[in-house]
């Protein structure tokens, strides 16, 4: 080979090793690797094989003049057994050219399969059978590691014959293993770096799957709020009109977004389960309504006491009347409370008072005290005026997107994460800057952390599990909500006529997880007038 053609294959390979490094789909660097090598070296064709533990397996074929292309980009798989490296006695399979290459981690250059006796090559000879092909010459190289353990096996097949050569020459077998090494080294560190990404999902999954279990009420809200988020994400960067005909997508921003959609409510896990769960006014760790309950029954026995007395007494005139009114006003009073507890209607002031009028009931404890029927801390739970959380107890709610913010943002995060916090801290925020924790206004939220804020509030309002006793709503009540907030400059406004428009809602309903439960069940999917929507504007 002339110093010049040299020269230029050298600046060939380093062009090669840079292209290699900047790849990052896994499929196309092992194309790239046998593409370049075999044009490096002129080949008729050529093979890629991955070890897989005690295998050889089939990744790549490429032939010239057979017009073959399997594997890789190509969509169509390598249907060949894969080379086992040990036999059944546990002997090293090393008849085999590419097994052997791969035991002892050096190159084998064969000049002709045909004259070839230290090897076995009836696997090539029945593939030109079969083709009406001759496989002369075999370049096999390993590829290593930085460790120097073979990670897979190069194979390049038929030289250009001159006069003087059908082999592979010598120089194109260094520049070849070199292209290997090189291959190798971008193979592991894509490798390393898909097994951290793997990691980090993972990690990102049991979080997600923690908060989930950590309650009956919020199952699998983690794992639903990303998919409806990629959801309307996807919409939105298609839309080519109005102001959000810029926004895109790439696979990395769906990554980012869709961890972020994943861990939008880590810092539920530092929240009291009572709080989460507290499907009752009066439930703590249980339902205290029993409690009251007891009073009950213990008001009750005074009045039959005092009933028994009267009548002892000789004053039996109208004594059971009076009983049974008393034990009817008590059982009244009673399912009164129960209705309160519920939190599932409006208290008014009529309601709060009558609860207060309640309260002043007398009663002896078991120590023999008097006490007022209800305690302050009980009419304040009572008396919430919606829902079952007391104010103290919202703001303990509220507090978990702090901590989720504190959370996210004490993580190192690679490049392309770099914006997970703010995605997953704003979904509670309002556009008019009345939400939380920070009160930012929609100029200063990003897209994805305003597609995620409708994505939470729509799923929250159709989950099957939803807490604090409310039923999950359908189709047409939830975007009725919906479509309130938007007009009360809660919700981004261009998102939610995307939502509507590309119909996300019904989409998402007729969807299923992954073991085949529809995200919303029939009763749920009603039919929407998306007309008579508040807030709608169609595009």
């Amino acid at each position: 080979m002339k110093i010049q053609d040299l020269f230029v294959r050298l600046k060939t390979l380093n062009q090669i090793g840079i292209a290699l490094s900047a790849e990052k789909d896994g499929t196309r660097l092992q194309e790239m690797i046998l593409k370049e090598a075999k044009r490096i070296a002129d080949a008729d064709g050529g093979t890629l094989y991955l070890r897989d533990k005690d295998q050889l397996k089939f990744e790549i074929m490429l032939n010239d003049t057979l017009n073959i292309h399997k594997g890789g980009t190509s969509g169509v798989s390598v249907k060949l057994p894969s080379l086992p490296m040990y036999k059944d006695n546990g002997q090293p399979n090393l008849e085999l050219v590419a097994v052997c290459a791969a035991y002892h981690g050096q190159t084998i250059n064969i000049s002709d399969a045909y004259t070839n006796t230290e090897f076995e090559f009836s696997g090539p000879h029945a593939f030109d059978k079969e083709h009406n092909y001759r496989s002369k010459s075999f370049l096999t190289v390993p590829m290593k590691n930085h460790d120097g353990e073979v990670i897979g096996v190069l194979q390049l097949i038929n030289a250009p014959i001159t006069r003087e050569k059908t082999d592979f020459s010598e120089s194109v077998q260094e520049l070849v293993e070199s292209l290997a090494s090189q291959g190798a080294v971008a193979l592991v560190n894509q490798q390393l770096l898909e097994e951290q990404r793997r990691f980090f999902q993972t990690f990102i999954q049991v979080i997600a799957t923690a908060i989930d279990e950590k309650s009956p009420h919020t199952s699998e809200h983690c794992q639903r709020v990303p998919i409806l988020t990629l959801m309307l994400a996807e919409a939105a960067a298609k839309i080519e009109i109005g102001p959000l005909k810029d926004f895109s997508m790439t696979d990395e921003d769906r990554e980012e977004l869709k961890v972020a959609a994943l861990l939008h409510d880590c810092g539920k896990i530092t929240t009291p389960e009572y709080v989460i769960d507290k499907a009752t006014k009066l439930k703590t760790f249980f339902d205290r309504i029993h409690l009251i309950d007891t009073r009950f029954e213990v008001l009750k026995r005074d009045a039959e006491i005092a009933c028994l007395r009267e009548q002892l007494a000789g004053e039996s005139v109208d004594v059971e009347a009076k009983l049974a009114q008393q034990i009817e006003t008590l059982n009244e009073e009673r399912e009164f409370l129960h209705h309160c507890n519920m939190g599932s209607e409006f208290m008014s002031d009529e309601l709060k008072k009558r609860v207060l009028q309640i309260a002043q009931r007398q009663w002896k404890t078991p120590d023999g005290s008097i006490e007022n029927f209800l305690s302050q801390d009980e009419i304040d739970n009572l008396n919430i005026t919606k829902g079952t959380l007391t104010p103290d107890e919202r703001k303990i709610i509220n507090r978990h997107i702090d901590t989720t913010i504190n959370m996210l943002e004490s993580l190192h995060y690679p490049k392309y994460l770099q914006h997970v916090p703010e995605y997953a801290g704003g979904h509670h925020e309002h556009m008019d800057g009345t939400g939380y924790p920070k009160k930012l206004k929609r100029e200063e939220m990003s897209i994805p952390a305003r597609i995620m804020g409708i994505a939470d509030v729509f799923e929250a309002l159709t989950s099957s599990d939803r807490p604090y006793n409310q039923k999950p709503k359908p189709l047409s009540e939830a975007l009725r909500i919906l479509g309130q907030m938007k007009k009360d400059n809660h919700l981004d406004p261009d998102l939610f006529d995307i939502f509507i428009h590309e119909k996300i809602y019904l989409h998402y309903a007729q969807s299923k997880n992954d073991k085949g439960k529809p995200f919303l069940t029939a009763e749920q999917i009603d039919e929407v007038d998306v007309t008579q929507l508040p807030g709608y504007n169609p595009l």
